[in-house]
């Protein structure tokens, strides 16, 4: 299971990459069992259904905003690239990672 959360994380990380900024107030979230779907590994649905990694954006997007209170993401890792994901699932990948200290309020962008 580590190895796929692990495959996941890296896979987003290279996709966003370069959209990435550490203490951004936008962000985008990536569903984790849909990014699971698209890469092809099975069976992950109804463990990460409702789990998000956090893209912090250089530049906000086009579309939606919504105002999101940072507290929100209490308890969330954050990896050397700037994404963040749940602490529980940090703990699973086995990677090195900080405490996520979030914006007071963030804004959440939909693309």
């Amino acid at each position: 299971m580590e190895n796929q959360i692990e495959q996941i994380f890296n896979t987003i990380e290279q996709e966003y990459g370069n959209r990435i900024q550490k203490g951004a107030r936008h962000y985008l979230e990536v569903n984790l069992a849909a990014q699971a779907r698209k890469m092809g590994l099975t069976g992950l649905d109804d463990r990460y259904k409702s789990a998000c990694a956090i893209i912090p954006l250089k530049d906000p997007q086009h579309g939606m905003k919504v105002r999101i209170d940072g507290r929100t993401f209490v308890n969330y890792a954050e990896y050397d690239s700037g994404m963040a994901v749940p602490g529980y699932l940090a703990k699973l990948s086995g990677r090195k990672y900080q405490t996520f200290v979030p914006n007071d309020s963030m804004i959440c962008n939909f693309c």
